[in-house]
């Protein structure tokens, strides 16, 4: 693959990250990358900037010889280091620019590299040992520059005015200022993008209870009443054809419906946008609810209208509605359930009961049934 890469015309892997012998193999991801690029283009300007400045300076600073030209290139060198040891990088950039200074020659762009390893440590959490380091620079050169120049080159020096200090204390400060303002900018950006990847995870986790609630819903139902029948149909198979046929016919049309409701709720999930293919079903759908719990066995009775509710509450009272007779047929022992629909205000009264105990075969239930209809209540601001 980095083969593929350099043939593409992209740097090569060294380039990009540093030489591979530095860090055993399948740990590059873990340890700090080698900033080869940024290091080489703020060495050149450094070294070749302060030509510069140093022509501008001629008669005021000391001419760049090697030793000047040495301490500009390992000023400059050091930040390669400064992403995995950014305090002691940082201390030596400004312990090397002092002695720079110190030694009479320009100012100018050795200053930059200074300015990259404060942001690195401060950026990398450092602050104190950023702003000590800046502190040693600018302390250092205040004693240079009106006590030991005395017995620095040049020769004949004079002490350097303090308005030319106080243009070095505010070069100083902006640095470290600007190094905490990225710093503070980074930490914002990673609390935002955390509050976005937890509200994603929160929407995906909200999500897929609302995909388990529908298929509980949807299935939960139909499989029970096509349970029951098929017992019927097995134990009525010789004694009674014709109600064993009955009961077939039964599990066909309920098998196709839950058919059906699995597509909707499918289709629902794969449309884009917020509209659904097909309307949702809504309390004006009890009777259906009535002739499939007649069909498993279960009377039921309805006492009130459905009112005007809206598309959301409508389809939750019809799931608690039909989770509830679910329970009834696979958990209770009654022939017989009640639903009363009322209104007190601005709230719906659903109520669901029947005349017998818990006493079917598989009363002891999974609970998702009931989880679901908390949870479909909570969502609405109601209470099962």
């Amino acid at each position: 693959m980095d083969g593929q890469r350099e043939r593409e015309g992209r740097a090569p892997q060294w380039w990009r990250h540093g030489p591979p012998w530095r860090y055993p193999r399948g740990d590059e991801e873990q340890r700090p990358r080698w900033p080869w690029p940024s290091t080489v283009l703020i060495t050149a300007f450094v070294t070749f900037g302060s030509n510069f400045a140093a022509h501008a300076q001629e008669a005021e600073r000391a001419a760049l010889d090697p030793f000047a030209r040495t301490l500009l290139f390992v000023t400059g060198a050091a930040l390669l280091w400064r992403q995995r040891y950014p305090v002691p990088v940082v201390f030596g950039t400004a312990v090397t620019t002092l002695v720079y200074l110190g030694a009479g020659y320009p100012y100018g762009p050795v200053f930059v590299a200074v300015a990259v390893a404060c942001f690195s440590a401060v950026v990398a959490g450092h602050r104190k040992a950023a702003w000590a380091a800046m502190g040693t620079l600018w302390a250092g050169h205040a004693l240079v520059a009106h006590w030991l120049y005395r017995w620095l080159p040049p020769s004949g020096d004079s002490a350097a005015s303090w308005g030319q200090e106080l243009v070095i204390a505010t070069w100083v400060v902006a640095i470290a200022a600007l190094s905490e303002l990225a710093r503070a900018r980074r930490e914002q950006w990673a609390r935002e993008r955390a509050e976005r990847a937890q509200a994603a995870r929160r929407r995906a986790d909200e999500e897929r209870l609302r995909i388990a609630r529908e298929l509980h819903d949807v299935l939960a139902h139909s499989i029970s009443v096509i349970n029951v029948q098929a017992g019927v149909g097995l134990a009525l198979l010789d004694t009674d054809p014709e109600q064993a046929r009955t009961a077939l016919s039964t599990i066909k049309d309920q098998s196709k419906e839950a058919l059906g409701e699995v597509r909707q709720v499918l289709d629902t999930l794969r449309t884009p946008g917020d509209a659904p293919r097909a309307p949702a079903p809504g309390l004006d759908r009890l009777p259906e609810l009535v002739e499939q719990a007649a069909s498993a066995g279960l009377t039921v009775e309805v006492e009130g209208k459905p009112p005007r509710l809206s598309p959301g509450t409508d389809l939750a009272a019809f799931r608690i509605v039909q989770e509830a007779l679910t329970n009834v047929v696979r958990h209770s022992g009654s022939r017989r359930a009640r639903v009363r629909l009322d209104r007190d205000g601005g709230t719906l009264l659903l109520r669901v009961d029947d005349d017998g105990p818990a006493t079917g075969a598989e009363a002891g239930g999974s609970g998702n049934g009931l989880a679901g209809m908390r949870e479909r209540a909570a969502a609405l601001g109601g209470t099962i």
